[in-house]
């Protein structure tokens, strides 16, 4: 490999990993635009295992927008990263594949004696989910876009031994 395309393998995995954040951040901030312009056009989404909905990215953008609003608080925290580059005869190419484990805090909107929460003091209990997230992305004329992600969720824990603070 050129130097050249050495270089190019770093920006291409440093724009990607620029995605799989711009992810997190935004299911976390609910900036739901930010969230469908990170997927093609064509993009599709998979909750299903985290008992939610399987669809196009704006389809699901939507039912989160409205899903999310349970949460106030959220905090993706997207660890070990596996990032597989299409090798086309030791040049970098179009497509990419990345592996990402999850966990994810929350805090519900009312607490279980009813009482109402919000985004200043959300309310217990907790609720957190771990699992294995599965994207593929494509180099798109306006860079790196998500085609689709999976979640794999593997375990949640809603504790309501914790209090706001």
């Amino acid at each position: 490999m050129t130097q050249r395309v050495d270089l190019s393998t770093v920006m291409d995995r440093l724009s990607i990993d620029a995605v799989i954040t711009g992810y997190a951040v935004a299911v976390d901030d609910g900036a739901w635009p930010d969230y469908r312009a990170l997927f093609t056009a064509d993009g599709r989404a998979d909750y299903r295992t985290a008992g939610g909905i399987e669809g196009a990215a704006a389809e699901v953008a939507e039912w989160l927008s409205e899903t999310m609003l349970l949460f106030p608080v959220r905090q993706h925290l997207i660890v070990n990263r596996r990032l597989d580059l299409q090798d086309l005869g030791g040049y970098p190419g179009d497509r990419a594949r990345v592996q990402a484990d999850y966990m994810n805090p929350m805090r519900l909107v009312s607490g279980p004696d009813g009482e109402e929460g919000s985004a200043d003091r959300p309310t217990a209990p907790n609720f957190v989910s771990g699992g294995r997230y599965a994207f593929e992305l494509l180099r798109t004329d306006d860079g790196w876009r998500i085609q689709g992600v999976t979640v794999h969720e593997k375990w949640r824990s809603l504790s309501d031994s914790l209090t706001a603070k």
